[in-house]
């Protein structure tokens, strides 16, 4: 059993006294559905799950009805279950195939005995609804699965907060650990499949089949017109190519030389909203507020998942990787990795690039700290000539900046040199 942070949210929401209903939104695959079931089967004496894409004719439930006790008729009718008050999850799934039945939620919500919790690809929250988005496994959730202690990872927690060094065997052991983590990603069902067989051969063709899942949730997107679902589906076909590039910016003229980003806007804003992609904006000056420097018409655009990413990469790249060999083509990917654990981790990802120095891969703000991130696989880690440059211009006042690498913790003037594992404990908030 796969155990997800979802659960402790779950539970938070279980104990308000006057709730809205919650939306479980994200990308398909991820585990909504397994983990409301989880934990609406534990934690309810009456548990209602109402999938609207495997059961279309459950769409009459909602239809034509305007107050609460006509819907909830209709409902323990085509159930044939009783509900209790106070004791009782009504879980709507796949809401986004049926718009009559969300609407109709507002009845349950303002009638109050009933919990009730919406799951599917949704880009909007009503005034109803709780919104929670759901991501892919966490480089943390997946350590777990893959076996290792608690009493590990609190170790090593506490070598990232006093900057200590880890000890030889578990640091080779969660290296290679996060190393699975790159090319396997989070998406439960490859992670299970990984965790059974390790079998890379099957692990991909779970991602190439949650991939085609994906591009057919674009294409039943209500409201969204065919030029846009066209478009959304070029914007991720670029990925892989974009990312690959020397600067890895995002070009839109690298689809159509006449694409425009008022063109674009909105189809690049669905895909990040349904959790498919990750933006990550240039800022021309690298001190907090880190927003009020953003240039949006400038960015590099992420895959939400490293494990699909590598899917739609070139073949055999896997194995470099796990090896900790990142070959050309393969820093892209995990560079991918990291955008993905900071976004899961509550940061906005930013990066700076100046002219004759390069780019700085990312720049996070923690309150008002800014901290400049460099993502490095290869030897001369230590060599950071950008990184360098924004540390040493006083009027950004950045105290430090890490670079994470395959090495040890240590510190040399004000750079932080940390394994890349030691990235799932940065967390904003």
């Amino acid at each position: 059993m796969l155990e997800r942070k979802i659960a402790k949210h779950l539970e938070q929401w279980k104990g308000k006294k006057r709730k809205k209903a919650l939306l479980v939104a994200g990308a398909r695959q991820t585990g909504k559905t397994y983990s409301i079931r989880q934990f609406g089967k534990e934690n309810y004496e009456v548990f209602i799950e109402i999938n609207f894409k495997e059961d279309k004719s459950a769409a009459d439930i909602f239809a034509n009805v305007s107050v609460a006790y006509a819907l909830i008729a209709n409902l323990t009718a085509y159930t044939g279950t009783s509900l209790k008050s106070g004791k009782t999850l009504i879980f709507l799934d796949e809401i986004q195939e049926c718009p009559q039945a969300r609407a109709a939620v507002r009845l349950l919500v303002k009638d109050g005995r009933y919990d009730c919790i919406e799951a599917g690809v949704v880009d909007d929250v009503l005034e109803y609804e709780e919104k929670y988005f759901m991501r892919a496994m966490d480089v943390e959730e997946f350590m777990y699965a893959n076996g290792i202690k608690s009493t590990a990872i609190d170790y090593v927690r506490d070598c990232f907060e006093q900057r200590w060094a880890v000890s030889g065997s578990a640091h080779e052991m969660l290296k290679r650990i996060f190393g699975y983590y790159v090319v396997v990603g989070g998406m439960p069902e490859a992670v299970q499949v990984f965790i059974d067989t390790h079998d890379m051969g099957k692990v991909t063709q779970v991602h190439k089949r949650i991939l085609q899942l994906q591009r057919q949730d674009i294409e039943k997107m209500r409201n969204v017109s065919k030029t846009e679902k066209t478009k959304m589906n070029k914007i991720l076909d670029f990925v892989p190519t974009e990312l690959n590039k020397t600067n890895k910016r995002f070009l839109l003229a690298d689809i159509r030389k006449s694409a425009r980003m008022e063109r674009y806007e909105n189809s690049l804003n669905r895909l990040s909203d349904i959790g498919l992609t990750m933006p990550c904006y240039y800022v021309s000056e690298p001190k907090p507020p880190l927003g009020e420097s953003e240039k949006r018409n400038l960015f590099k655009l992420y895959l939400a998942d490293s494990g699909l990413l590598c899917a739609m990469s070139p073949e055999n790249m896997q194995f470099g990787i796990m090896q900790s060999k990142f070959e050309a083509g393969m820093e892209s990917i995990l560079e991918n990795t990291f955008a993905g654990i900071l976004t899961a981790n509550g940061f906005a990802i930013r990066y700076y690039n100046e002219k004759n120095k390069g780019e700085l891969d990312f720049l996070i703000q923690k309150g008002e700290e800014v901290i400049p991130i460099e993502i490095r696989s290869e030897d001369n880690y230590k060599s950071h000539q950008t990184l360098d440059y924004v540390l040493g211009n006083k009027d950004w006042g950045m105290e430090y900046g890490i670079v994470f690498c395959d090495r040890n913790v240590e510190k040399e003037g004000n750079v932080y040199y940390m394994p890349w594992y030691m990235v799932m404990f940065m967390r904003n908030g």
